[in-house]
């Protein structure tokens, strides 16, 4: 039976990056990331920037709008993590997580958590505390709106 490519390329060629290229970008990502990387919340989402523009600048003709919005998602996740790892102690965490708008209750349940970083870093009330919209405000770019513009 014959594949036939979706209704939007139909007639068309079309390009994407390669796989290599999607794990290079993810390797400079993660390396950005890293929990144990010193440095400033600020200066380390200019970089992610830099990064994020130049590679989408170069790959922009090509179709990859699913896999834009699965990278956003997993920098995301990395970015929390990292600002949680960022919050050693409990008390810390849980007078951030009251000034970011989270219930007592919840604060210092999520605060005294023995769960990991990454793990802690996917919770409903981490979201809740750091939603995408705070991530933007602290000047972190639109993946998917850099590459549909």
């Amino acid at each position: 039976m014959p594949r036939f490519p979706p209704l939007e390329t139909q007639g068309k060629v079309g390009c994407r990056p390669s796989q290599s290229a999607k794990q290079r970008i993810r390797n400079k990502l993660r390396k950005v990331t890293s929990r144990k990387r010193p440095g400033k919340l600020d200066d380390i989402v200019k970089e992610i920037n830099r990064i994020i523009v130049g590679w989408i600048n170069y790959y922009k003709i090509g179709y990859m709008k699913s896999f834009v919005i699965e990278l956003q998602g997993w920098l995301h996740h990395r970015l929390r993590q990292l600002i949680w790892k960022r919050w050693k102690k409990v008390s810390t965490r849980y007078r951030w997580l009251r000034k970011l708008g989270i219930g007592h209750d919840e604060a210092l349940k999520s605060a005294a958590s023995r769960k990991g970083y990454w793990r802690i870093s996917r919770s409903e009330i981490l979201h809740r505390a750091l939603p995408n919209k705070k991530l933007a405000q602290w000047g972190l770019k639109d993946l998917v709106h850099l590459y549909e513009r």
